[in-house]
């Protein structure tokens, strides 16, 4: 993304679903895809080879580990294949059984770590203005079958984390984290991370900071770290201590390598998500109907999500009338988190009394919408996405005439 962000506004022809031609020749995604350098992966990959050492806990997956524990500022940094098996292998190094309070409104992979686990969710809602669980929403779902609660922090944001440990301190309860969206954010200079019994985070190529997949545990606790990496199963990797199961959770050095690379240069991977941020702000903060999700309790985020809720009758078009119109532009936008997880197989059959309990999760899952912000969107792409949106809505009529008639 070569060119200043805000220098650019282009002129656009009229919208794909109106008879005009794409605004995009091919798709702009919406992950974030942040990739090294070839020359300096090159290096990485050949120091690779050359070692011959790709797996169980090798030197590269140490030094990832002790660079992020001093980037982190945690004691403990479990590196792991991905975050779905790191948040299964939270379950059992926390021993816990019963039920787990959970969002639905989040990536399905979250609960379904919590099944194969052999837990039941308890779908909870979340608040409309953060998208985030809250005490108030966690304490009436308690009861004696509930082990522990596991907040998700979106879109670079946090949970408060004060208070639900407060309720679960309370109640007697494990309180976890699934930090996949959150790595770089801080509350009140203390970063994500340190929270809770343990977090977990996502290194996944959509995500911030990118091993192309991957994630990583954390903790402050010695005695969970050493539980974590037995389960992880990683020969060497700690003392040995008794865990109920072992698993293949362990990061590869290849992983590694691109992690290692990546977290260099995340300052100005989070610099530059604040400047393209900052853009959709500038062009489409006046435009009614559409409003920009703002962090609310981190105090330091990453910007690696551009979310607006989209008011179909403010706007003259549904988020979903919107995503039609930005696809035939070749504009890859997505709808968080649709439907939520209590609506999704196997949940909706097997849990069938959350389906109308969720209203904020329902809200919200109907009108929110990712935008481009990654690595490949250049300055000119955000204004080419913003033309089409400031185009759908002052054409609203007549784009739903096109859409409602195909």
């Amino acid at each position: 993304m070569s060119e200043p962000i805000g220098t650019i506004r282009s002129a656009h022809p009229p919208l794909a679903v109106l008879g005009g031609a794409p605004a995009l020749a091919k798709p702009l995604p919406v992950g974030q895809l942040h990739f090294p350098a070839w020359s300096a992966y090159e290096t990485a990959m050949r120091e690779l080879f050359e070692r011959q050492y790709y797996t169980n806990h090798g030197p590269l997956v140490q030094r990832f580990e002790a660079a992020l524990r001093e980037r982190l500022s945690v004691r403990h940094v479990v590196c792991v294949t991905n975050a779905t098996i790191g948040l299964m292998m939270a379950v059992d190094a926390l021993d816990l059984s019963g039920k787990v309070i959970v969002p639905a409104f989040t990536f399905i992979a979250t609960v379904q770590a919590m099944s194969w686990a052999g837990l039941e969710p308890v779908f909870c809602d979340v608040d409309l203005r953060t998208h985030l669980m809250t005490p108030e929403f966690v304490e009436p779902l308690i009861d004696a079958d509930v082990s522990a609660i596991l907040p998700v922090n979106l879109w670079g944001d946090a949970c408060p984390p004060a208070p639900l440990q407060t309720l679960a301190d309370r109640h007697g309860l494990q309180l976890f984290f699934d930090s996949a969206h959150a790595f770089g954010c801080e509350i009140d200079a203390r970063p994500v991370g340190n929270f809770g019994a343990l977090e977990v985070f996502s290194f996944h190529a959509t995500k911030v900071l990118s091993a192309t997949e991957g994630g990583c545990i954390c903790t402050n606790d010695d005695a969970l770290a050493a539980r974590l990496r037995n389960i992880r199963s990683s020969y060497g990797a700690g003392p040995l201590t008794a865990v109920p199961k072992t698993s293949n959770g362990r990061m590869s050095e290849a992983q590694a390598a691109i992690g290692l690379l990546n977290l260099e240069r995340l300052g100005a991977v989070v610099e530059r998500n604040r400047e393209v941020k900052d853009r959709y702000h500038e062009r489409l903060g006046q435009v009614t109907g559409l409003r920009l999700h703002l962090p609310r309790h981190a105090t330091r985020t990453n910007f690696q999500y551009v979310i607006f809720e989209v008011d179909e009758d403010a706007f003259g078009l549904s988020r979903d009338e919107l995503l039609e119109v930005l696809g035939s532009e070749n504009i890859v936008a997505r709808r968080y988190f649709y439907p939520g997880v209590h609506r999704s197989a196997p949940y909706r059959d097997e849990l069938p009394r959350y389906i109308d309990r969720l209203p904020n999760t329902d809200h919200l899952g109907r009108r929110l919408i990712q935008l481009p912000s990654g690595a490949p969107v250049s300055a000119a792409d955000v204004d080419r996405v913003c033309d089409c949106i400031e185009l759908a809505h002052a054409h609203a009529g007549e784009v739903r005439d096109r859409l409602s008639g195909r």
